[in-house]
């Protein structure tokens, strides 16, 4: 499966209906950028049941400053729309694998709990 663009205009929806979206933080300037592409690439042809997106940081700079996004490349792992990985840095394919890897075995029921959990708690405060 081909990556996708993300925009302010769709980047809502796409992290809402897909179970899991990866999301690339680029912009065309970067170098390190340019060259995780085809790493990224070549990830989201290996994990069809995984979206692969990117945002490109210079032209939505407002979906990158609600993310606090301060380098480049950065990349995201949202599941049931929970960040579940946030780094800067252009990750190795093995690397890129083992954090996919983690994403899809994580028990989402139990994170929703914590979360849900962590709220009760500060709504008690």
């Amino acid at each position: 499966m081909a990556t996708i663009e993300l925009t302010k205009e769709n980047f809502e929806n796409v992290v809402t209906v897909s179970a899991m979206v990866i999301v690339d933080f680029w912009a065309p300037w970067c170098a390190p950028c340019r060259a995780f592409a085809p790493t990224f690439e070549s990830a989201s042809e290996r994990h069809v049941d995984v979206v692969f997106a990117k945002l490109n940081t210079e032209a939505e700079q407002e979906v990158a400053a609600a993310f606090n996004i301060r380098s480049i490349p950065t990349l995201m792992v949202f599941r049931e729309q929970v960040v579940l990985y946030a780094e800067a840095g252009a990750l190795p394919p093995a690397m890129l694998e083992e954090v996919i890897a983690k994403a899809k075995a994580i028990d989402m029921a139990e994170v929703h709990r914590e979360i849900a959990a962590q709220a009760a708690g500060a709504d008690a405060a």
